[in-house]
């Protein structure tokens, strides 16, 4: 898939390797949606890698007087789990839930959701709505672009071969400011968006909207402001009237496709209903934002951040070794740099309890734990393993005895064909790991990326609620 892996330890050797190969390169932050357009060949002049994932202090999120920054590495979990965010820029935090499930969430960054530019992607929306920033570096310098100015068409933006995105930033919302996103899916989890929206409001003292920014994604071939919608509710408040003609108005503005997710006519009607939903929401007091209290990120101790960068840059070609360690035990492999960490641990490490099933984030038969954080495995380079340490289902046991999880499967008989059942096992025990005693409802979202398509989940739940009790005993 690649010619040659680099894992750099600074924004400035990226730079200067992304200098020197220009349009042949791309940067890692997630990967997640990278690695799949590789294998599919959809980037056949793409042959070398820039990994950024070990670069210390790019995935931090800070506030800059009134200015809210998101470090290139900041993912989708950080921003759920962050304080800041859900009080003062709640659109991104509600967005970023919506994202893949926890295991996705935890490698894939916001940077990375706004580089690949698909109008469906959930962050841009209610970034373009926060009046976010992005800055972009070269070598050259750096130059720094609205994001609402970011598109230049389907898929498309204004990044040179030679940038990166190292930074973005938004003011926070003011106290006389709400904000607000709503997504509608095919399904609870794990779903493209037929049509998402956010519209952040400014209020005087009487509840009088003084500005408006609506946004709409997945309805055209970029992310829209609807200015007539805007207009429209300045001055007034939020009566049902006023938001029932509010959202007519944005209704009309978009001129939707028809695809297998929805027809034009479909996700016409589905912005009226969005937009009105989220201004009844705007014009409580209090906002349901829709993100439950301490929901699971399977993420381990380190919270998926970079505690130490590596301390030189590492390039992997064909004939390089990996030197890692799985399930407590030092390896050095030689093959396998061109593969997917899935296919490396079973193919090259000869460990085939990590399944495939979708090949494309979908399952989540193929979790692991990567420097003990849950990932998809099928998502992640193989070279990434180097000097990581990583641990499948067969690590899961300890001194011959099971994990709490794993004879709770077997105790509930949770288990049918057994092919999803290492990446359930997996999912249960780092969130055993974080929450002693998870609700039925921590236990959903923790598993919101594993797909069985035998037990209909009643038996799987029981156990992860069984494995609580018999951790708990212990």
């Amino acid at each position: 898939m690649w010619e040659t892996y680099y894992s750099v330890n600074s924004i400035s050797e990226a730079l200067a390797l992304l200098d020197e190969y220009q349009e042949t390169a791309r940067i890692v932050a997630g990967g997640t949606d990278l690695i799949l357009e590789l294998e599919r060949g959809q980037r056949p002049t793409v042959n070398t890698i820039i990994d950024i994932t070990r670069v210390a202090g790019l995935d931090q999120i800070t506030l800059h007087g009134e200015t809210i920054r998101l470090g290139p590495l900041v993912n989708h979990n950080h921003v759920v789990a962050s304080e800041l965010i859900l009080t003062r820029a709640l659109p991104l935090a509600q967005a970023s839930w919506e994202v893949g499930a926890p295991q996705i969430r935890n490698r894939a960054t916001i940077v990375g959701n706004l580089i690949t530019a698909s109008p469906a992607n959930d962050t841009i929306t209610p970034l373009i709505a926060l009046g976010a920033q992005l800055t972009l570096a070269s070598v050259d310098g750096e130059r720094t672009v609205p994001l609402r100015e970011f598109y230049s068409g389907f898929r498309q933006t204004i990044l040179r071969p030679n940038e990166m995105v190292t930074a973005v930033t938004f003011p926070a919302l003011a106290e006389n400011e709400r904000g607000f996103f709503m997504k509608l899916g095919l399904r609870r989890a794990q779903a493209i968006s037929v049509v998402d929206a956010s519209v952040v409001l400014g209020f005087d003292e009487s509840d009088a909207v003084t500005s408006a920014r609506m946004t709409l994604g997945s309805v055209a071939p970029t992310i829209i402001r609807v200015p007539v919608a805007e207009q429209a509710l300045i001055g007034k408040t939020l009566t049902p009237e006023t938001i029932s003609e509010t959202a007519r108005l944005a209704s009309l503005t978009p001129e939707p496709i028809d695809d297998v997710r929805g027809t034009a006519e479909y996700r016409t009607e589905m912005v009226k209903v969005l937009i009105a939903r989220i201004l009844r929401q705007l014009a409580q007091d209090t906002i349901d934002a829709g993100i439950p209290d301490n929901p699971p990120m399977l993420w381990g101790d380190n919270h998926a951040t970079v505690k130490i960068g590596l301390a030189e840059t590492l390039k992997h070609t064909g004939d390089t070794p990996i030197e890692t360690t799985i399930n407590g035990t030092p390896v050095e492999i030689n093959t396998g740099q061109h593969k997917s960490l899935l296919h490396w641990l079973r193919d090259d490490a000869k460990l085939p309890g990590t399944k495939e099933g979708c090949a494309e984030g979908e399952c989540g038969a193929c979790t692991v734990f990567l420097d003990g954080a849950a990932v998809m495995s099928c998502m992640v380079h193989a070279p990434r393993a180097h000097n990581a340490e990583i641990v499948t289902v067969e690590g899961l046991r300890d001194d011959e005895q099971l994990h709490p999880i794993q004879s709770a499967f077997i105790q509930e008989s949770a288990v049918q064909c057994g092919y999803c059942t290492p990446g359930f096992l997996m999912s249960g025990a780092k969130l055993l790991e974080e929450i002693d005693s998870p609700n039925q409802e921590q236990i959903n979202y923790s598993i919101s990326g594993n797909l069985c398509r035998c037990t209909g989940y009643y038996k799987i739940v029981q156990a992860f609620q069984e494995a609580s009790k018999a951790k708990q005993k212990s």
